[in-house]
């Protein structure tokens, strides 16, 4: 009887972990505006919309499946998603749970990435993350 208490205890375990880590598997960011290719003029308006988790300020802490928006201009994805996200010209944070952000930037070509991370600011991994091309005029 106790080994098939313990098979049960070790079954229901593994279905936990696993259905804690597809929450994050199925989350994706979308930039809704501006649409890659655009010409667009400063400041840029930038919106994201979510699917799979939910946005909430960073002050709610760290919350399973929550999270908010960093911006990532002209630069790449970190290389270590487990480090949190550093706070520069380049790396514009969204911690109050915003969706969307206005971005002085200068006028050419321009890459913009969201990344989506926890409320310490240290991304998801797999990253949920878009990205898009515009120039500014």
């Amino acid at each position: 009887m106790k080994k098939i208490s313990i098979e049960w205890l070790v079954l229901a375990a593994v279905c936990l972990v696993f259905s804690a880590s597809t929450v994050y598997a199925g989350g994706a960011v979308v930039i809704t505006e501006p649409s890659t290719g655009s010409t667009v003029s400063s400041p840029v308006k930038v919106c994201m919309a979510v699917h799979g988790v939910a946005v909430e300020p960073a002050k709610k802490g760290i919350n399973p499946g929550k999270g908010h928006h960093h911006l990532l201009i002209d630069v790449n994805l970190p290389s270590d998603l487990s480090k949190g996200i550093g706070k520069d010209g380049n790396h514009v944070h969204m911690g109050d749970g915003s969706t969307c952000k206005e971005l002085k930037l200068d006028s050419g070509k321009h890459v913009i990435r969201t990344l989506f991370a926890n409320g310490g600011h240290v991304p998801y991994n797999p990253a949920i993350t878009s990205t898009v091309i515009v120039t500014v005029k």
